[in-house]
Protein backbone atom coordinates (compact mmCIF):
# COMPACT_ATOMS: atom_id res chain seq x y z
CA UNK A 1 0.00 0.00 0.00
CA UNK A 2 2.79 2.27 -0.56
CA UNK A 3 3.80 2.29 2.99
CA UNK A 4 0.45 3.99 3.72
CA UNK A 5 0.07 4.65 7.22
CA UNK A 6 -2.36 1.67 8.87
CA UNK A 7 -3.99 1.45 12.39
CA UNK A 8 -4.81 -2.12 13.66
CA UNK A 9 -8.56 -2.53 15.21
CA UNK A 10 -8.65 -5.98 17.24
CA UNK A 11 -12.13 -7.48 17.13
CA UNK A 12 -14.02 -7.61 19.99
CA UNK A 13 -14.77 -10.91 20.68
CA UNK A 14 -10.77 -11.19 20.35
CA UNK A 15 -10.00 -8.58 22.43
CA UNK A 16 -13.02 -7.21 24.02
CA UNK A 17 -10.94 -4.73 26.42
CA UNK A 18 -9.31 -2.84 23.61
CA UNK A 19 -10.00 -0.09 20.81
CA UNK A 20 -7.29 0.46 18.43
CA UNK A 21 -8.52 2.92 16.20
CA UNK A 22 -8.15 6.61 16.84
CA UNK A 23 -11.26 7.86 18.36
CA UNK A 24 -13.43 10.39 16.75
CA UNK A 25 -14.63 13.76 18.48
CA UNK A 26 -18.47 12.11 19.52
CA UNK A 27 -18.89 9.25 20.38
CA UNK A 28 -21.21 6.70 18.72
CA UNK A 29 -24.42 7.56 20.15
CA UNK A 30 -24.13 11.15 19.94
CA UNK A 31 -22.92 10.98 16.39
CA UNK A 32 -26.31 9.24 15.45
CA UNK A 33 -28.69 11.65 17.61
CA UNK A 34 -26.88 14.42 15.34
CA UNK A 35 -27.54 12.85 11.81
CA UNK A 36 -31.11 11.77 13.27
CA UNK A 37 -31.44 15.63 13.98
CA UNK A 38 -29.85 16.52 10.42
CA UNK A 39 -32.66 14.07 8.99
CA UNK A 40 -35.97 15.33 10.92
CA UNK A 41 -34.22 19.14 10.43
CA UNK A 42 -34.20 18.83 6.20
CA UNK A 43 -37.59 16.89 6.26
CA UNK A 44 -39.00 19.53 9.08
CA UNK A 45 -38.73 21.93 5.81
CA UNK A 46 -39.84 20.29 3.27
CA UNK A 47 -42.63 19.66 5.49
CA UNK A 48 -43.09 23.37 5.69
CA UNK A 49 -42.87 24.48 2.21
CA UNK A 50 -45.31 21.91 1.34
CA UNK A 51 -48.10 23.29 4.07
CA UNK A 52 -47.31 26.63 2.63
CA UNK A 53 -48.06 25.96 -0.52
CA UNK A 54 -50.87 23.21 -0.06
CA UNK A 55 -52.97 24.72 -2.74
CA UNK A 56 -50.10 23.71 -5.53
CA UNK A 57 -50.83 20.00 -4.58
CA UNK A 58 -53.18 18.26 -6.21
CA UNK A 59 -55.10 14.87 -4.66
CA UNK A 60 -55.83 12.61 -7.56
CA UNK A 61 -57.53 10.32 -4.98
CA UNK A 62 -60.58 12.70 -3.64
CA UNK A 63 -59.45 16.16 -4.75
CA UNK A 64 -58.40 17.29 -1.29
CA UNK A 65 -54.82 18.00 0.02
CA UNK A 66 -55.56 17.29 3.94
CA UNK A 67 -52.40 18.14 6.71
CA UNK A 68 -52.48 14.10 6.35
CA UNK A 69 -51.76 13.93 2.83
CA UNK A 70 -49.13 16.94 3.01
CA UNK A 71 -47.22 15.17 5.84
CA UNK A 72 -47.81 11.51 3.86
CA UNK A 73 -46.26 13.45 0.44
CA UNK A 74 -43.49 15.17 2.23
CA UNK A 75 -42.30 11.68 3.54
CA UNK A 76 -42.64 9.95 0.07
CA UNK A 77 -41.18 12.47 -2.29
CA UNK A 78 -38.13 13.17 0.42
CA UNK A 79 -37.10 8.93 0.31
CA UNK A 80 -38.74 8.49 -3.30
CA UNK A 81 -39.68 10.28 -6.19
CA UNK A 82 -43.51 9.90 -5.82
CA UNK A 83 -46.01 7.69 -6.53
CA UNK A 84 -48.07 10.15 -8.19
CA UNK A 85 -51.65 10.33 -6.25
CA UNK A 86 -50.53 13.36 -5.04
CA UNK A 87 -48.55 16.21 -7.48
CA UNK A 88 -47.57 19.48 -7.57
CA UNK A 89 -49.29 21.35 -9.99
CA UNK A 90 -48.53 25.11 -9.77
CA UNK A 91 -45.36 26.25 -11.09
CA UNK A 92 -44.27 27.37 -7.26
CA UNK A 93 -44.88 23.69 -5.90
CA UNK A 94 -42.87 22.01 -8.83
CA UNK A 95 -39.71 24.23 -8.36
CA UNK A 96 -39.95 23.98 -4.57
CA UNK A 97 -39.83 20.41 -5.37
CA UNK A 98 -37.18 20.77 -8.10
CA UNK A 99 -34.53 23.04 -5.94
CA UNK A 100 -35.28 22.51 -2.31
CA UNK A 101 -36.95 19.02 -1.96
CA UNK A 102 -34.95 17.24 -4.80
CA UNK A 103 -31.26 17.86 -2.67
CA UNK A 104 -32.90 17.23 0.43
CA UNK A 105 -33.87 13.71 -0.62
CA UNK A 106 -29.91 13.55 -1.80
CA UNK A 107 -28.85 14.53 1.38
CA UNK A 108 -30.76 12.09 3.53
CA UNK A 109 -29.78 9.77 1.12
CA UNK A 110 -26.31 10.58 1.77
CA UNK A 111 -26.66 10.54 5.52
CA UNK A 112 -28.37 6.97 4.97
CA UNK A 113 -26.02 5.37 2.80
CA UNK A 114 -22.73 7.46 5.20
CA UNK A 115 -24.39 5.93 8.44
CA UNK A 116 -24.29 2.40 6.93
CA UNK A 117 -20.80 2.54 6.16
CA UNK A 118 -19.48 3.70 9.03
CA UNK A 119 -21.51 1.44 11.43
CA UNK A 120 -21.62 -1.56 9.31
CA UNK A 121 -19.59 -1.89 6.42
CA UNK A 122 -16.67 0.53 7.60
CA UNK A 123 -16.35 -1.88 11.00
CA UNK A 124 -16.51 -5.36 9.00
CA UNK A 125 -13.90 -3.90 7.13
CA UNK A 126 -11.73 -2.69 9.78
CA UNK A 127 -11.82 -6.06 11.52
CA UNK A 128 -10.94 -8.10 8.35
CA UNK A 129 -7.91 -5.42 7.87
CA UNK A 130 -6.93 -5.64 11.66
CA UNK A 131 -6.93 -9.56 10.66
CA UNK A 132 -4.75 -9.37 8.15
CA UNK A 133 -2.32 -6.92 9.45
CA UNK A 134 -2.07 -8.78 12.72
CA UNK A 135 -1.57 -12.10 10.66
CA UNK A 136 1.68 -10.64 9.08
CA UNK A 137 3.06 -9.23 12.10
CA UNK A 138 6.03 -11.30 12.72
CA UNK A 139 9.99 -10.47 13.23
CA UNK A 140 8.60 -6.64 13.82
CA UNK A 141 9.67 -4.68 16.61
CA UNK A 142 7.34 -2.35 19.27
CA UNK A 143 7.68 0.80 20.38
CA UNK A 144 6.41 1.82 23.46
CA UNK A 145 5.89 5.82 23.63
CA UNK A 146 5.96 8.17 21.11
CA UNK A 147 7.99 11.06 23.03
CA UNK A 148 10.88 12.60 21.84
CA UNK A 149 12.97 9.33 22.75
CA UNK A 150 10.33 6.94 20.96
CA UNK A 151 10.28 9.43 17.93
CA UNK A 152 14.04 9.29 17.69
CA UNK A 153 14.45 5.74 18.02
CA UNK A 154 11.37 5.29 15.20
CA UNK A 155 13.19 7.69 12.81
CA UNK A 156 16.68 5.95 13.35
CA UNK A 157 15.18 2.59 12.62
CA UNK A 158 13.74 4.11 9.54
CA UNK A 159 17.59 5.20 8.55
CA UNK A 160 18.27 1.76 9.19
CA UNK A 161 16.16 0.72 6.26
CA UNK A 162 14.00 -1.08 8.21
CA UNK A 163 10.54 -1.25 6.89
CA UNK A 164 7.53 0.70 8.71
CA UNK A 165 5.01 -1.62 8.26
CA UNK A 166 7.63 -3.66 10.83
CA UNK A 167 7.39 -0.88 13.21
CA UNK A 168 4.42 -0.95 15.52
CA UNK A 169 4.35 2.21 18.19
CA UNK A 170 1.79 2.18 20.95
CA UNK A 171 0.89 5.20 22.55
CA UNK A 172 -2.13 6.56 24.42
CA UNK A 173 -1.93 10.29 23.19
CA UNK A 174 -3.75 10.98 19.79
CA UNK A 175 -1.28 14.05 18.58
CA UNK A 176 1.55 11.10 19.03
CA UNK A 177 -0.70 8.46 17.19
CA UNK A 178 -1.67 11.16 14.16
CA UNK A 179 2.56 12.30 13.96
CA UNK A 180 3.71 7.84 13.90
CA UNK A 181 0.72 7.75 11.39
CA UNK A 182 2.94 10.11 9.51
CA UNK A 183 5.67 8.16 9.48
CA UNK A 184 4.02 5.30 7.74
CA UNK A 185 4.28 3.05 10.58
CA UNK A 186 1.19 0.68 12.72
CA UNK A 187 0.20 2.13 15.78
CA UNK A 188 -1.99 0.90 18.19
CA UNK A 189 -4.28 4.05 20.40
CA UNK A 190 -4.35 2.55 23.84
CA UNK A 191 -2.34 2.18 27.04
CA UNK A 192 0.86 -0.19 26.60
CA UNK A 193 0.44 -1.60 30.23
CA UNK A 194 -2.16 -3.86 29.37
CA UNK A 195 -1.57 -7.24 28.31
CA UNK A 196 -4.77 -6.79 25.74
CA UNK A 197 -2.02 -4.00 24.14
CA UNK A 198 0.82 -6.32 24.18
CA UNK A 199 -1.55 -8.80 22.97
CA UNK A 200 -2.65 -6.76 19.93
CA UNK A 201 0.55 -6.07 19.18
CA UNK A 202 1.92 -9.10 18.76
CA UNK A 203 4.18 -9.38 21.49
CA UNK A 204 4.63 -12.89 20.93
CA UNK A 205 6.37 -12.44 17.58
CA UNK A 206 8.19 -9.30 17.77
CA UNK A 207 11.96 -9.07 17.33
CA UNK A 208 12.98 -6.64 19.96
CA UNK A 209 10.88 -4.36 21.79
CA UNK A 210 11.66 -0.71 22.82
CA UNK A 211 10.26 1.12 25.85
CA UNK A 212 10.57 4.80 26.01
CA UNK A 213 6.89 5.97 27.76
CA UNK A 214 8.57 8.88 29.85
CA UNK A 215 7.89 7.42 33.08
CA UNK A 216 9.78 5.30 35.14
CA UNK A 217 6.86 3.67 37.02
CA UNK A 218 5.15 3.20 33.68
CA UNK A 219 8.43 1.60 31.76
CA UNK A 220 8.39 -1.03 34.79
CA UNK A 221 4.88 -2.31 34.14
CA UNK A 222 4.92 -2.26 30.69
CA UNK A 223 8.86 -4.37 30.56
CA UNK A 224 6.95 -6.28 32.84
CA UNK A 225 3.80 -7.20 30.70
CA UNK A 226 5.73 -7.36 27.95
CA UNK A 227 8.73 -10.16 29.69
CA UNK A 228 5.52 -11.88 31.14
CA UNK A 229 3.76 -12.40 27.17
CA UNK A 230 7.42 -13.09 26.20
CA UNK A 231 10.34 -14.49 27.87
CA UNK A 232 12.77 -14.25 25.00
CA UNK A 233 12.21 -10.63 23.17
CA UNK A 234 15.07 -8.28 23.77
CA UNK A 235 13.71 -5.43 25.75
CA UNK A 236 15.44 -2.26 25.12
CA UNK A 237 14.01 0.37 27.72
CA UNK A 238 15.03 4.37 28.96
CA UNK A 239 14.90 4.85 32.30
CA UNK A 240 15.03 8.76 34.02
CA UNK A 241 16.04 7.79 37.74
CA UNK A 242 19.17 6.24 38.54
CA UNK A 243 17.93 4.31 41.41
CA UNK A 244 15.26 2.67 39.17
CA UNK A 245 17.58 0.91 36.53
CA UNK A 246 17.68 -2.03 38.79
CA UNK A 247 14.04 -2.41 39.17
CA UNK A 248 13.60 -1.86 35.41
CA UNK A 249 16.26 -4.67 35.06
CA UNK A 250 14.57 -6.61 37.45
CA UNK A 251 11.30 -6.65 35.38
CA UNK A 252 12.98 -8.15 32.52
CA UNK A 253 14.68 -5.50 30.52
CA UNK A 254 17.60 -6.66 28.81
CA UNK A 255 19.21 -3.31 27.91
CA UNK A 256 18.67 -0.01 29.77
CA UNK A 257 19.39 3.63 28.44
CA UNK A 258 19.50 6.55 30.99
CA UNK A 259 19.60 9.60 28.52
CA UNK A 260 20.59 11.61 31.47
CA UNK A 261 24.01 9.45 32.69
CA UNK A 262 24.84 8.67 29.06
CA UNK A 263 24.28 12.66 28.13
CA UNK A 264 26.30 12.79 31.39
CA UNK A 265 29.39 10.75 30.24
CA UNK A 266 29.74 12.64 26.54
CA UNK A 267 29.62 16.08 28.42
CA UNK A 268 32.51 14.78 30.58
CA UNK A 269 34.39 13.22 27.37
CA UNK A 270 33.85 16.29 25.66
CA UNK A 271 36.11 18.28 28.39
CA UNK A 272 39.21 16.09 27.43
CA UNK A 273 38.68 16.28 23.32
CA UNK A 274 35.89 16.49 21.13
CA UNK A 275 37.14 13.78 18.80
CA UNK A 276 36.13 10.75 21.48
CA UNK A 277 32.06 12.36 21.15
CA UNK A 278 32.41 12.55 17.71
CA UNK A 279 33.41 9.01 17.16
CA UNK A 280 30.89 8.15 19.68
CA UNK A 281 27.88 10.03 18.16
CA UNK A 282 29.43 8.34 14.72
CA UNK A 283 28.97 4.49 15.72
CA UNK A 284 25.47 5.34 17.28
CA UNK A 285 23.84 7.14 14.15
CA UNK A 286 22.62 5.61 11.16
CA UNK A 287 24.30 8.85 9.13
CA UNK A 288 27.92 7.91 11.00
CA UNK A 289 30.68 6.39 8.60
CA UNK A 290 30.61 3.42 10.83
CA UNK A 291 28.21 1.66 12.99
CA UNK A 292 28.74 -0.65 15.82
CA UNK A 293 26.62 -4.23 15.49
CA UNK A 294 26.60 -7.55 17.18
CA UNK A 295 26.34 -10.89 14.87
CA UNK A 296 26.88 -14.53 15.61
CA UNK A 297 30.49 -15.99 14.71
CA UNK A 298 30.29 -17.99 11.25
CA UNK A 299 31.45 -21.87 10.99
CA UNK A 300 34.54 -20.16 8.73
CA UNK A 301 35.50 -17.87 11.67
CA UNK A 302 35.68 -20.62 14.59
CA UNK A 303 39.03 -21.45 16.27
CA UNK A 304 40.24 -18.28 14.38
CA UNK A 305 41.28 -14.90 16.70
CA UNK A 306 38.80 -11.96 16.67
CA UNK A 307 41.48 -9.82 14.87
CA UNK A 308 41.24 -12.44 11.78
CA UNK A 309 37.77 -11.17 10.96
CA UNK A 310 37.38 -9.05 7.76
CA UNK A 311 33.49 -8.04 8.27
CA UNK A 312 34.69 -5.42 10.57
CA UNK A 313 36.64 -3.82 13.42
CA UNK A 314 36.00 -7.21 15.89
CA UNK A 315 35.97 -5.26 19.91
CA UNK A 316 34.46 -7.77 22.17
CA UNK A 317 32.94 -11.53 22.31
CA UNK A 318 29.69 -12.33 24.20
CA UNK A 319 30.20 -16.05 25.54
CA UNK A 320 27.38 -16.90 27.14
CA UNK A 321 27.43 -14.66 30.23
CA UNK A 322 31.11 -13.81 29.98
CA UNK A 323 32.59 -10.46 27.80
CA UNK A 324 35.68 -11.06 26.22
CA UNK A 325 37.82 -8.11 25.12
CA UNK A 326 39.83 -8.42 21.92
CA UNK A 327 42.99 -7.64 24.32
CA UNK A 328 42.42 -10.50 26.42
CA UNK A 329 43.81 -14.65 25.94
CA UNK A 330 40.13 -16.18 25.41
CA UNK A 331 39.98 -13.73 21.91
CA UNK A 332 42.48 -15.46 20.37
CA UNK A 333 40.05 -18.54 19.59
CA UNK A 334 36.78 -17.65 18.63
CA UNK A 335 34.19 -20.64 19.27
CA UNK A 336 30.25 -21.73 18.13
CA UNK A 337 27.40 -19.68 19.59
CA UNK A 338 30.06 -16.44 20.29
CA UNK A 339 28.51 -13.47 19.68
CA UNK A 340 31.45 -10.60 17.88
CA UNK A 341 30.58 -7.08 18.46
CA UNK A 342 32.34 -5.57 15.66
CA UNK A 343 32.86 -1.86 14.22
CA UNK A 344 31.77 -2.02 10.96
CA UNK A 345 31.48 0.53 7.26
CA UNK A 346 28.18 2.03 7.29
CA UNK A 347 25.88 0.44 4.42
CA UNK A 348 24.53 3.12 2.30
CA UNK A 349 21.27 4.99 3.50
CA UNK A 350 18.10 5.96 2.08
CA UNK A 351 16.59 9.77 2.39
CA UNK A 352 14.60 9.82 5.46
CA UNK A 353 10.90 9.46 4.39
Amino acid sequence: MALRPRKIDIPDEVLPAITLNRKGKLPIWQSLVLRAVLVFLLIGIALIGHLSDREGLRDNTDGEVSFVDVVYFTAVTVSTVGYGDIVPVTDKARLFDTFVVTPIRLFIWLIFLGTAYSFVVKSTWERIRTHMIRKGLKGHIIVYGYGASGEAAVNELLRQNMLPERIVVVDYNGDRIAAALERGVTTIDCDATHNSTQAAANIDTAQAVIVSTGRDDTTALVVLSARAMNPHVSISATVRAVENESLIRQAGADHIINPVSFGGHLLARAAEGRHVVDYISDLASADGKVVMRDRVVTSAEVGKPLSAITTGLGVRICRGDHQIGYWEPEAQALRAGDVIVEIAQTRPLSPLP
